[in-house]
């Protein structure tokens, strides 16, 4: 029995971890696993098992059903067998939904030069880029190739090396460990240090409703559990007025309905308050879902890694993908990548096209962001 394997692991050592729980397998034996990670639960189930309810109160464990029926069945919030919804809305993951909903407007250029830094043993390479208002660019790596460091680079928490200058720009950072400290609750901490943003009708409408903080809001923080810090610190990072947001690991620590909703809101909060976010995230429906652009990081973990410049999502996972051996297919029904199991048919047939990753054959292809 596993109880989320992914936590911690980046998108190789994610699958690399399938690979070795699916080896298990014995004609008598059972492997029983717990995953928020759809693409990694789709890799390495064969029978899937919803579980809804109300949490803290009650849970319904539904009959075995196929991978992909399973999946759609929890996203879908309706169990067709039984005629019973449990969920009001469906989650879907069309890329063309965000373009369709806002006619963005971007009028802000930024740039940041090409940079070096070097910590102890470990080096990184960082080619130069720019941004616009109203983007979210993923950062997209192994562990160890340099994320967080260049997260810390942007927000001026490092320099780099030699004469080189990071241009000032107000960040705001959502780490990747998040220690609670403060004492008191939650609705204190807020009034603490997002005072103005929290009080906002608009703020907490797009940001503080849909990640359900009411329902702990007067506990102490320093009582809360991985899942609830990290929507407090999500709102946290958002609340205060930055033109950057450095968003680490957002999907740590919540589940599947939680990490769909958690990237709505910050999809919705960067567009409509037209400013930049930069984003690490190892769940790769996330990634793709929350990414106008990619920077893929390569190169050896932990000793030389470097950072390209921005790409559109298409050639940014085309080339990350690459790296991993890894091809990706889309679900008709609700649009999220499902990953081909390696050496299949689809999977050797995309590897000889060279198309490892597919954005939506419909209007999402003309939606995408240029390259």
């Amino acid at each position: 029995m596993f109880d989320e394997p992914s936590s911690y692991l980046d998108v190789k050592q994610r699958l690399s971890a399938a690979k070795v729980i699916r080896s298990l397998l014995r004609p008598d034996d059972y492997v029983i696993c717990v995953e928020h990670d759809l693409s990694v639960l789709d890799y390495l189930s064969d029978f899937i098992c919803v579980l809804y309810g109300r949490p803290a109160v009650y849970g319904v464990v539904t009959l075995p059903a196929s991978v992909r029926e399973g999946i759609n069945i929890f996203l879908d919030g309706n169990i067709p067998t039984e005629n019973l919804r449990f969920r009001e809305e469906s989650l879907t993951f069309r890329i063309a939904e965000a373009a369709d909903e806002f006619m963005v407007d971007r009028t802000r250029a930024f740039k940041y030069p090409s940079m070096e830094k070097t910590l102890g043993e470990f080096h990184l390479g960082i080619e130069s880029g720019d941004f616009t208002d109203s983007e979210i660019i993923v950062m997209m790596g192994e562990n160890g190739t340099g994320k967080t460091t260049f997260c810390k680079l942007l927000a001026g928490a490092l320099n780099p090396d030699g004469n080189q200058k990071v241009p000032g720009m107000k960040v705001s950072m959502k780490p990747q460990k998040i220690t609670p400290k403060f004492e008191g609750t939650v609705r204190q901490l807020f009034f603490k240090k997002i005072k103005t943003a929290f009080l906002l009708p608009q703020f907490q409408t797009d940001v503080v409703k849909p990640l359900k903080l009411e329902e702990f809001i007067d506990q102490e923080v320093k009582t809360l559990s991985g899942g609830e810090l990290q929507r407090v610190a999500i709102v946290l990072a958002l609340g205060l007025p930055a033109d950057i947001y450095l968003i680490d690991e957002p999907s740590a620590y919540l589940d599947s309905e939680q990490r769909i909703i958690a990237a709505r809101v910050i999809k919705r909060f960067i567009m409509h308050s037209k400013k930049t976010a930069f984003i690490v995230e190892h769940d790769f429906i996330m990634a793709t879902y929350l990414a106008d652009r990619v920077i893929v990081f390569d190169g050896e973990p932990g000793i030389d890694a470097r950072a390209n410049a921005p790409e559109s999502l298409l050639t940014g996972c085309n080339k990350f993908l690459k790296n991993l051996d890894v091809t990706f297919r889309r679900d008709p029904t609700n649009y999220r990548p499902r990953i081909n199991k390696l050496n299949s048919q689809l999977d050797q047939e995309q590897k000889l096209g060279g198309n490892y990753f597919f954005l939506e054959e419909d209007k999402a292809a003309t939606a995408a962001p240029p390259s």
